[in-house]
């Protein structure tokens, strides 16, 4: 907590009254049981009921704060990437802001509720993601009226943009999971000076660059040289086995991604703990010079990001607020 109250002393612009409360509040969510909402909350602190759903409503630069959480949380050594996703929170009413069908995972279907999109960063040293900035995401419903070609990636996209700023300058990798690996939004990884890290479907359509001699004939050289079939894997390069697992077995190639229209870095990581029933999931990345068996160690880390979802949800109150308007 001293980190925090530091913090919020170096803020600029940030009044005294809101000030004592947010290092109130912080304190007081760590040591309340039970529901974290605004009427347990009163009870727990000097602060009224009213006061606390008046000071929640207050704008606040989180993202500003966070980023100076790990200005002094972080090892400037440290290995760093970011990582985005979206979360499910289940919600119930007719009037909360952006309540509508959401996709979560648990249930592996669509179901009514709120979503928020959450920007982290992942030290990889200590193998801990720690929050930069989380938005509410609209429901697919206002996205429809908004527009009709709209998606969810479409407003994934302006948060990365207006956040890129704050990630520390160590940050070159960016690790989503398969949803998020639209052209659209890799298009828009890479032209803020990142390398996404993602999952392909086992039936993406790629192609082998050709990078043998040019044959001795007339015309231009050929580009591609054959579609990759990811059944048979002798055409990748063997990078050996993982040292955790030895029955995974790693392969990469750098590809022509025929959707993405642009070279990619593919590895398969092959599974054969039961040598009959193989099985085998494809990663990729837009930087074709990343090493293998570095790509499959931050994508795997992108996974901690998961942790705060379940650490919010459980002890911090991410489930209980009872509020309906959007400053809130």
């Amino acid at each position: 907590m001293s980190i925090v109250n530091d913090v919020l002393k170096q803020r600029p612009g940030l009044g005294r009254p809101q000030q004592k409360f947010l290092a109130r509040l912080c304190v007081t969510i760590r040591v309340l049981r039970g529901r974290v909402n605004c009427h347990h909350l009163s009870r727990d602190c000097d602060d009224s009921e009213r006061t606390i759903a008046r000071q929640v409503r207050a704008p606040f630069d989180w993202p500003d704060l966070h980023q100076r959480v790990l200005m002094t949380a972080l090892d400037p050594r440290s290995e760093l990437v970011s990582a985005h996703d979206a979360s499910f929170i289940p919600k119930s009413g007719q009037q909360t802001f952006a309540l509508g069908h959401s996709f979560t995972g648990c249930a592996s279907r669509a179901e009514r509720g709120l979503e928020i999109a959450t920007l982290a960063v992942v030290d990889v040293t200590r193998r801990c993601a720690f929050t930069l900035a989380v938005s509410q995401t609209p429901s697919g419903e206002d996205a429809a009226k908004a527009e009709s070609e709209a998606t969810r990636v479409d407003f994934y996209t302006p948060q990365l943009r207006e956040q890129r700023h704050r990630l520390p300058p160590g940050v070159t990798s960016h690790g989503v999971d398969g949803y998020d690996a639209k052209k659209k939004y890799l298009d828009e990884v890479v032209s803020l000076d990142l390398h996404a890290i993602t999952t392909r479907r086992s039936d993406a359509d790629c192609r082998f660059l050709d990078t043998g001699p040019h044959p001795k004939r007339r015309g231009a050289r050929r580009t591609y040289d054959g579609k990759v079939n990811f059944q048979v894997l002798s055409r990748f390069e063997d990078l050996g086995t993982r040292a955790e697992a030895p029955h995974r077995h790693l392969y990469t190639a750098v590809v022509w991604h025929k959707t993405l229209q642009r070279r990619w870095r593919m590895v398969v990581l092959l599974n054969q703990k039961d040598p009959a029933k193989p099985r085998f999931i494809v990663l990729g990345s837009t930087d074709p010079e990343l090493n293998g068996h570095k790509l499959i160690d931050r994508y795997a880390l992108r996974f901690q990001i998961e942790f705060f979802f379940r650490d919010s949800k459980q002890f911090t109150g991410l489930l209980d607020c009872q509020a309906r308007a959007e400053s809130a």
